[in-house]
């Protein structure tokens, strides 16, 4: 018995031995297996490229508290899921923003199942400058636009432009953006792209807050109020933090009502 113990023993300890080794070879086939399910589960974020004017772009220090509405629209996204790539730019137009090559670097990084959110129309309508751009022009722009993101198995998103404050003697609202808006409702009804009305959204909180409180929404200073502007400040075209905000929110309610795919990554 106490032989059969012995081998019976030996038999173990040499099952254990060859148990290690082929456990122990076949480690980094199991990390390198694991790793790559990580890889495969961990997907970039989604990309969201802002483009347009003044009213969406980032703001330097020196400009604060002026605000755009893009600063505020990471904010809305679960964190990790989406990433927003401001391109906007203080004073462009369809016009310029091609011309100074600002389009094709976009392009350049664009990649599959980004999003381009394209608002444009303050600067192209100033007739005059460089900048401007008559409605057709700015409608075959548009639709440029639409073409190059789609080319890139991209998805372009048109918003028409935010408003502008203005009322009349008479505390009635009015508008100045003349025939741009309808252009972009028209291109985005003829291509079928997913349109966000910013214009009319803006509309009815501009007016929401009336002619006294919506100075607001907007880069309204007293004299000596801030640094930036000693000598105060009444613009009725950028927006204040609180502005940039209200703007931001009409972006995050047209992803809904448009329902793009973006819209499972905003927050509740």
């Amino acid at each position: 018995m106490g032989g059969f113990w012995i081998l019976d023993r030996r038999f173990l300890i040499g099952r254990a031995r060859l148990l290690t080794q082929t456990v122990l070879t076949a480690l980094p086939v199991i990390f390198i297996l694991l790793l790559s399910s990580v890889i495969l589960l961990a997907k970039d974020p989604i990309t969201v490229y802002l483009v347009g004017d003044s009213t969406c772009a980032n703001k330097q220090a020196d400009r604060r508290p002026e605000t755009g509405w893009g600063e505020m629209l990471a904010a809305h996204f679960k964190e990790g899921k989406v990433k927003i790539d401001n391109r906007a730019l203080n004073g462009r137009s369809t016009r310029s923003f091609v011309a100074e090559g600002n389009w094709q670097k976009l392009l350049d990084v664009l990649k599959k199942g980004d999003y381009v959110f394209i608002q444009f129309a303050h600067n192209d309508q100033k007739e005059g400058t460089e900048r401007y751009a008559s409605p057709a022009d700015y409608r075959k722009n548009l639709i440029k636009f639409v073409e190059d993101v789609r080319a890139k198995k991209a998805t372009p998103v048109l918003l028409t432009p935010v408003m502008r404050r203005r009322f009349n003697d008479k505390g009635e609202f009015y508008d100045t953006h003349g025939e741009y808006p309808g252009a972009v409702r028209s291109v985005a009804a003829e291509y079928k792209v997913p349109l966000i009305d910013m214009h009319r959204g803006s509309e009815a909180v501009i007016i929401r807050y009336g002619p006294e409180e919506s100075k607001k929404l907007f880069l309204q200073l007293n004299p000596g109020e801030n640094p930036n502007y000693p000598k105060g400040v009444e613009d009725n075209t950028h927006f204040s933090p609180l502005g940039a905000e209200e703007m931001a929110k009409l972006a995050v309610a047209g992803i809904r009502e448009q329902k793009l795919g973006l819209r499972k990554y905003l927050k509740n």
